[in-house]
């Protein structure tokens, strides 16, 4: 059985997360994508074969660094920070 490695994207820009959707797709990922960082740790949390994050360093809410933290509380993956920032 071949199974496809689950990656969460965390942004609160949708054009950014369809973007990086279309790409990692694109590559054999399946993707999961969240708005804002709450429904990310929600989405992490219900599914335990998310394999990495990515994560938008700006976000409204809890910001990137204070998700980071929670996620550190509970899994080990690996995380990539994002930004569209010049």
């Amino acid at each position: 059985m071949d199974t496809k490695a689950k990656i969460l994207v965390v942004d609160d820009d949708k054009e950014i997360a369809d973007l990086v959707e279309i790409h990692l797709v694109s590559e054999g990922y399946v993707v999961r994508k969240a708005n804002d960082a709450v429904t990310g740790l929600a989405m992490l949390k219900a599914d335990e074969d998310i394999s990495l994050a990515i994560l938008d360093i700006m976000m409204p809410g809890m910001d990137c660094l204070s998700m980071v933290k929670k996620i550190r509380e509970t899994n080990k993956i690996p995380i990539i920070m994002l930004s569209a920032k010049s």
